[in-house]
């Protein structure tokens, strides 16, 4: 009897969610597919799983909140000229899409600066942190509190003890260990106001509003309106000491100076204004150009709030541009079917694709993920190379040597659908050149993957990877 009513109610039940997946708006088929055969597949722990984990659930007031903010920030935009393209150039439809996703569009006068990879790249902010007059904005996902976690926060202390104001965003899993510091302590008494993104409090109730991994996953530095640095280098010595055995982690850091330092102030202004519902409004300043006519860029800032569309939209209308070469660099490839299709398309039109992942990777699952796309890449005739010293964590896709993307999203559904991400689009062939050879450096540091090696693999390596590529609209 009781196993008769189980079943019954178990099978009602999973009706229900399963039409609820099929009602759903805005969701690939591949996704639907794959729940429906978790909720079947697995009784219970299925249907468990989709109410945690099944849809961008989010805090309405809290939506509405950050929806206001933007709606104020919007109304004090005053952006220099956007840039202007001729019907033919390829740029065009890159920019639009950019502006439809995020926002925001592309603007001239900017000057850009690849920093070095090592440590030394954390003491150029501290240099900048220094030279702050009037305030610092600073927001990173993770912020350890090791060697180069305590100099920008020393940096941050010395410059309120001088009455600059500043300002500091970190997310509350990915800097928990700073948060609970020493280090966070000293900040906030020296008069740094510290904020966290996305506090857990009491999990067993907030999983009842809203998906408790939902993470702001942004880099950004802003001084003085006047300088701001971005890319995918967290606050963090190379070593990462809590993933030591990973490391080094190898990353990318930008120095910017003009007009899009107003657009990546804009975004952390909107972060800050969202947590702390305290109005920063009147400091979106305009920034002058810098130069003439300078390097042409376009934040692209895009969160699970925002339904027009992910970075992969972004990055899909670059690859769909691209006419000679593209180089993409990424530590997770777990993408969703139209960004895979966009680089496998790229490749068998003639284009060369190149995209270099890490040998190693910290998350065994996503490692064995990106894998089954492996063969699908290398039979279109994607040139795949594995970074062989350290983690790869650069976030770069170039194409022609004419535009690039740049920032904290990873190639995968976390970043375009989950995570408060910011990128910056780059149209200017003298940067990109430098983008291609920073790039260039990570491939001689990695050992290319062939057809005949993926053919090679054991027939259990092939299910695991296949099995866990099919389950990766979950992941």
């Amino acid at each position: 009897m009781w196993a008769t009513l189980f079943f019954l109610t178990h099978t009602t039940v999973s009706l229900v969610i399963i039409a609820r997946v099929l009602l759903r708006p805005r969701v690939e088929p591949s996704v639907r597919l794959v729940w429906i055969m978790v909720i079947e597949a697995v009784p219970l722990v299925g249907i468990a799983a989709y109410l945690l984990f099944g849809e961008i659930r989010m805090n309405q007031a809290e939506v509405q909140r950050m929806a206001d903010v933007r709606d104020r920030l919007t109304g004090l935009k005053t952006e220099v000229p956007a840039v202007r393209t001729r019907p033919d150039d390829p740029a065009g439809p890159v920019i639009a899409a950019n502006a439809a996703v995020g926002g925001m569009q592309a603007v001239d006068g900017n000057h850009l600066d690849l920093l070095e990879e090592g440590d030394g790249a954390i003491d150029r902010l501290v240099e900048a942190i220094d030279a702050a007059r009037d305030h610092v904005h600073v927001l990173f996902y993770i912020w350890l509190a090791d060697a180069s976690g305590t100099k920008i926060a020393d940096a941050l202390c010395r410059a309120e003890a001088r009455g600059v104001q500043c300002r500091v965003i970190v997310d509350a899993l990915g800097s928990r260990g700073l948060v609970r510091s020493p280090l966070w302590d000293r900040m906030a008494q020296a008069g740094v106001e510290c904020v966290t993104a996305f506090p857990w409090g009491l999990p067993f109730i907030s999983i009842l509003f809203q998906r408790l991994d939902l993470r702001n996953h942004r880099k950004i530095l802003v001084i003085d309106n006047a300088v701001a640095f971005t890319g995918s280098r967290n606050c963090a010595d190379m070593a990462f000491a809590v993933k030591a055995r990973f490391g080094p982690w190898v990353d990318i850091l930008i120095r910017i100076e003009g007009p899009a330092v107003r657009q990546l102030q804009a975004v952390f202004l909107g972060d800050w204004m969202s947590y702390t519902g305290r109005d920063l409004g009147p400091m979106l300043q305009p920034v002058d150009p810098v130069a003439d006519p300078g390097v042409a860029t376009q934040v692209v800032a895009t969160g699970p709030d925002l339904r027009a569309g992910s970075v992969s939209d972004c990055l899909s209308a670059m690859l769909h541009a691209a006419r000679d070469r593209v180089v993409i660099t990424t530590p997770y490839y777990v993408p969703d079917a139209a960004l895979d299709a966009a680089i496998q398309a790229a490749a068998r039109r003639g284009v060369q694709v190149t995209m270099i992942l890490p040998a190693k990777n910290d998350s065994l699952i996503v490692a064995a993920t990106s894998q089954g796309f492996y063969y699908g890449l290398l039979a279109a005739g994607v040139r795949l190379m594995l970074f062989q010293d350290g983690l790869l964590h650069s976030k770069i896709l170039t194409v022609d040597g004419r535009m690039a993307m740049i920032g904290s999203a990873n190639l995968d559904r976390r970043s375009f659908e989950l995570n408060y991400e910011v990128n910056m689009a780059v149209f200017d062939p003298d940067f990109v050149r430098v983008l291609d050879d920073r790039q260039a450096s990570y491939a001689d540091r990695a050992r290319p993957v062939t057809l005949e090696e993926v053919r090679a693999w054991s027939a259990w390596r092939r299910l695991r990877n296949n099995l866990l590529a099919l389950a990766s609209p979950l992941l």
